[in-house]
């Protein structure tokens, strides 16, 4: 059993919601991301969503653009991202890891090599934003040889059949995003996600994690109270390059945040 299923099996006994937040690897350099993931995991939470950086992100605003171009300044690659994982496996053996970035640097390295070192490093599931599910079968096999999960996005506009499509295709958990656009530049419509997630569930059995434009604890509870799982990324990045100049200060503020979105997701009932 995957990390990943047993997490959200134990949420799931437990009547809690999944936290998952987002950060760039290597932002706002690299000796900052592996210590910021251990005091996410002290903060709350659950899934770790680690960001590959990447020259073009496409899916996302200017907030996480930016922590792209920070981390590759120095020349933070996938493979030092996959070191990174490894390091941090060293101490924490049971939280899932998820690897969220672009195709490019997947296709480069080799999909079987990919899934290869992303198996050894310890990373659980990879979401790769730009491969839609009609192009995925090569990625997808080689991953599930590794029993590495395989996440896909729905949209607001997905339609039934696609929707069953990419859940077919899917395993660990499914993503929905919830607004037109990329990361970081609105704010969630709670009453349309939630009819959006009734049609998804008459789908799939797969839990269901809902992300881009949750801000604040406000937000994150009101997502907490109609999916399984609260995914958190631009408003923590904002944090990271607010204090970019003063990483010693990163690790406080984002576990700030994050500890009071635990809070108000678990005050959920």
């Amino acid at each position: 059993m995957s990390r990943i299923k047993s997490c959200f099996d134990a949420l799931r006994r437990d009547k809690r919601k999944a936290l998952i937040p987002y950060v760039t690897a290597g932002d706002p350099q690299p000796d900052v991301t592996v210590s910021l993931m251990h005091a996410m995991v002290e903060a709350g939470a659950d899934i770790i969503e680690l960001g590959v950086p990447f020259s073009d992100p496409m899916a996302d605003g200017p907030v996480i653009q930016a922590a792209c171009e920070r981390a590759l300044k120095h020349h933070v690659s996938l493979r030092n991202v996959l070191g990174m994982v490894r390091e941090f496996r060293t101490r924490n053996g049971h939280t899932p890891v998820v690897l969220m970035g672009y195709l490019n640097p997947v296709e480069v390295m080799g999909y079987a090599e990919f899934a290869r070192a992303a198996d050894e490093a310890g990373v659980d599931g990879v979401l790769t934003v730009d491969l839609p599910p009609e192009e995925a079968e090569a990625l997808v096999t080689e991953l599930r040889t590794r029993h590495l999960d395989t996440i896909f996005l729905l949209a607001p506009t997905s339609s039934a059949e696609r929707i069953a499509r990419i859940c077919a295709m899917a395993s660990g958990f499914v993503y929905y995003v919830s607004l037109k656009g990329v990361t970081g530049v609105a704010s969630i419509d709670v009453s349309t996600v939630a009819t959006k997630l009734q049609q998804i569930r008459a789908l799939t059995d797969l839990p269901i994690g809902v992300g881009f434009g949750i801000k604040d604890a406000a937000s994150a509870a009101q997502v907490a109270a109609v999916a399984d799982a609260v995914v958190v990324g631009s408003t923590l990045v904002k944090k990271v390059g607010e204090f970019a100049g003063q990483p010693e200060k990163i690790e406080k503020e984002v576990v700030s945040l994050l500890a009071e979105m635990r809070r108000a997701i678990d005050a959920v009932k």
